[in-house]
């Protein structure tokens, strides 16, 4: 007599899904590779296309603009970022230009509120007209705004001078300008390489597919749905940006924080070399002769279509800065939905759901914490130390 044995296909599973195609779950996703995890990255479009699309890309990781309890992070991330970048470089043969002439940072009397402008942290930064004209020969040198300004920082001193001593002291000594050692990446070819990066180590992808709910069995996360499948895995991670909070089992207090802004094509490449940030627009420039200029911070929720009298009013601000850029052409503008929360803060961590994490609302920030927030989560999910002091944080917090 002749037997056949038969054997039940396997179902495939992995170590590790990642909900979210964005900077944090690609960066995430290649740092799990290296550690020998198997990885499904579930994207409800096309891995790369949302917030990380449409980021400035400015690594801002001062005190002037940084939250205190964000500072360590901040700092770290942007220390590892050259390595991070060159890395990307070289497993996915693209450039992902990371620039490194700093930021010319115009302040404003909002900003002063946060630190005394005479730190001499801060004084040594500061720029004189001359020093405006020879590191940026097309930048207008921007005066103080209002008189409120103005006021404002007169109160730093122990004895205030009068409006006019003090008007001629910041024409001859302490400009409201100052150099800071920052660097700058293009988004859109940062997250492209860290696709190709990811897709070359060996990660997994399901696009266009919206993650509707995270499985649970005996309590403990499984896997996930979709709108057409199910995926298993044994551990969940979170990264969906503004959708987080629309995934079951938990509401993570996510929300879009919309941002218009557009591309110009600068005159020459070599119009402006250095990031210039004001209280009305920033200026990004990228080596191929693109300008980035924002950008608006809107309560909109999804809605991603651009206002043009929005764009022109960027445009508008980016031409007292630079009158050059009259001669610039409008490339393309576009809208970008943050992931912002209650607090500003990002949520990081383990979540009360064995096995379900969390690494999201990173807000204006999520390009410059990819390096460190793969590296933090991975170490979370593995059981190890992140060697820094997560509770603030953590998703227990909301």
């Amino acid at each position: 007599m002749l037997t056949t044995a038969f054997t039940m296909p396997s179902v495939k599973s992995w170590d590790v899904i990642i909900i979210g195609g964005g900077i944090i779950g690609l960066s995430l996703a290649i740092v799990l590779r290296k550690r020998g995890a198997t990885v499904l990255i579930v994207e409800r479009g096309e891995p790369g296309r949302e917030a990380s699309h449409a980021a400035g890309g400015m690594l801002v990781d001062s005190p002037l603009e940084t939250l205190p309890a964000l500072q360590p992070l901040a700092a770290a991330s942007t220390h590892m970022y050259p390595e991070f970048a060159h890395e990307l470089e070289v497993e996915s043969g693209m450039k992902v230009d990371l620039r490194d002439y700093g930021t010319i940072f115009f302040w404003s009397g909002k900003q002063s509120g946060q630190f005394s402008l005479l730190d001499p942290q801060f004084r040594k930064c500061s720029l004189s007209v001359l020093d405006l004209e020879e590191s940026e020969p097309a930048l207008k040198y921007g005066d103080f705004d209002n008189e409120q300004e103005l006021e404002s920082f007169r109160q730093e001193f122990e004895t205030p001078p009068s409006p006019e001593d003090f008007r001629n002291f910041c024409k001859s000594v302490f400009r409201p300008a100052m150099l800071l050692s920052e660097r700058c990446v293009d988004p859109r070819s940062l997250t492209t390489a860290a696709l190709k990066t990811a897709r070359n180590r060996g990660a997994d992808f399901s696009s266009g597919d919206p993650v509707t709910t995270v499985n649970l069995s005996d309590g403990r996360a499984v896997g996930v749905t979709t709108t057409k499948t199910t995926f298993l895995a044994e551990k969940v991670v979170n990264c969906a940006g503004a959708w987080s909070g629309q995934i079951p089992p938990h509401t993570f207090p996510t929300r879009p924080v919309k941002g218009q802004m557009l591309y110009l094509a600068m005159p020459t490449r070599t119009l402006l070399k250095h990031v210039i940030r004001s209280p009305q627009v920033y200026l990004i420039p990228r080596s191929d002769g693109r300008l980035l200029v924002g950008t608006t911070v809107e309560e909109a929720g999804f809605d991603k279509r651009t206002d043009p009298a929005t764009i022109q009013r960027l445009y508008r601000a980016a031409l007292q800065l630079v009158p050059k850029l009259a001669d610039a052409r409008i490339l393309e503008d576009w809208a970008g939905l943050r992931p912002g929360t209650p607090d500003a803060l990002p949520i990081l961590g383990a979540t009360s759901t064995p096995g379900y994490y969390v690494a999201t609302g990173h807000f204006r920030d999520g390009i410059m914490l990819a390096p460190i927030t793969a590296q933090i989560m991975s170490a979370v999910l593995e059981g190890r130390d992140p060697e820094y002091d997560l509770s603030s944080f953590s998703p227990a917090r909301f």
